[in-house]
């Protein structure tokens, strides 16, 4: 909130500056509605989706995934993600929202990219995959095995393309292409512009290890005490 509050344009565009422009502004429509309505073929994600429809609410490792997807997978820009979740989340508060929109899709500079894998985190975090048939019913007779990658199961021919999409990307291929996009951009921006952010949004920390609070007014040192203070003897 704080970010927000020092640099309210962090809202409309990348807090490193370097960013803009790395992501086109004009969605790709059909991959921005199969992410939103959750027919994106790749379940946990859409299960997540469409949890969210129905409740305003996901968990931070699931808002970070939907984000890290959206972004890097899907190679969305953050801003047009980042209005349909500001209106989805029953607690949309803008300075976690938008800090946490740039720093997921990698547009501060300062924060090391995290692509999350959608397939992975299915089965890590739904390992009965009681939340992906919840949400996803038509994946009910999958077994445990395929849930998180129909395409795999042997009848898959009767439900992919029918009762639910095929997978909208190849998820290792496109991670495997954002993730030199975003390192080769990381590679070549301006260093003046990268200290900017650190100087202004980064927290830092003293030598003994303690974060700096750079508002608060800075303390003189305390004055040793005379010992003849720390006397009984009056």
């Amino acid at each position: 909130m704080q970010k927000l509050e020092d640099e309210p344009a962090l809202e409309h565009r990348c807090l490193h500056r370097a960013y803009e422009g790395m992501r086109p502004l004009e969605p790709d429509q059909t991959r921005l509605t199969a992410w939103e309505t959750g027919e994106t073929g790749l379940p946990f994600l859409d299960a997540c989706m469409r949890s969210l429809q129905t409740t305003g609410w996901l968990n931070f490792r699931m808002r970070a995934m939907v984000v890290a997807v959206a972004s890097y997978h899907l190679w969305l820009d953050w801003r047009t993600t980042g209005k349909h979740l500001a209106r989805m989340f029953t607690d949309y508060e803008p300075g976690i929202h938008w800090s946490q929109m740039q720093m997921q899709s990698g547009t501060t500079g300062i924060n090391t990219p995290r692509i999350y894998n959608p397939i992975k985190q299915g089965t890590d975090q739904d390992p009965t995959g009681t939340f992906t048939r919840r949400w996803l019913p038509e994946l009910a007779s999958v077994p445990d095995k395929h849930l998180q990658t129909p395409w795999t199961w042997d009848e898959a021919g009767t439900l992919l393309g029918k009762s639910y999409p095929e997978p909208i990307v190849d998820v290792a291929e496109a991670a495997r292409a954002a993730r030199q996009k975003i390192f080769s951009m990381r590679g070549s921006v301006d260093r003046g512009e990268t200290q900017r952010v650190i100087h202004k949004h980064a927290s830092r920390k003293d030598s003994a290890g303690h974060f700096v609070n750079d508002r608060a007014p800075r303390k003189k040192p305390l004055k040793k005490t005379a010992d003849t203070q720390l006397k009984l003897d009056l």
